[in-house]
């Protein structure tokens, strides 16, 4: 079984680590805003696909401007290093544009911004 961490160590970890992300009652939580509802969607598919490869699948509330996720071992009651990893997978996927110097290009602007 998973070591659920306590509130404490969560919150120094966010800190130090994910600091967009908050602790709300047992869950890691963060809410990425969205230029649009297709994007939404998108965001929301990403989160999926990245959820089931890991076999750890997050709670999403969808609306036309935003994602919320919330991430929490429902085995250990509360936050693991699981969600910790899954967490920073989904961050670093769904805030990733191409570098100005990339082969790779894109819309200009961000699609997601903080909440």
């Amino acid at each position: 079984m998973a070591i659920k961490f306590t509130a404490n160590e969560v919150q120094t970890w966010l800190s130090a680590n994910l600091p967009t992300w908050r602790l709300q009652k047992s869950y890691l939580v963060r809410v990425y805003k969205t230029r649009d509802w297709r994007v939404t969607l998108m965001v929301a598919n990403a989160i999926g696909f990245l959820a089931e490869a890991a076999d750890h699948h997050p709670e999403l509330i969808l609306n036309y401007p935003s994602v919320e996720v919330h991430l929490e071992t429902h085995s250990a009651g509360g936050v693991t290093a699981k969600d910790y990893e899954l967490a920073r997978k989904i961050e670093e996927t769904v805030l990733w544009l191409p570098s100005g110097g990339d082969t790779l290009t894109g819309p200009v602007g961000k699609w997601v911004g903080q909440e």
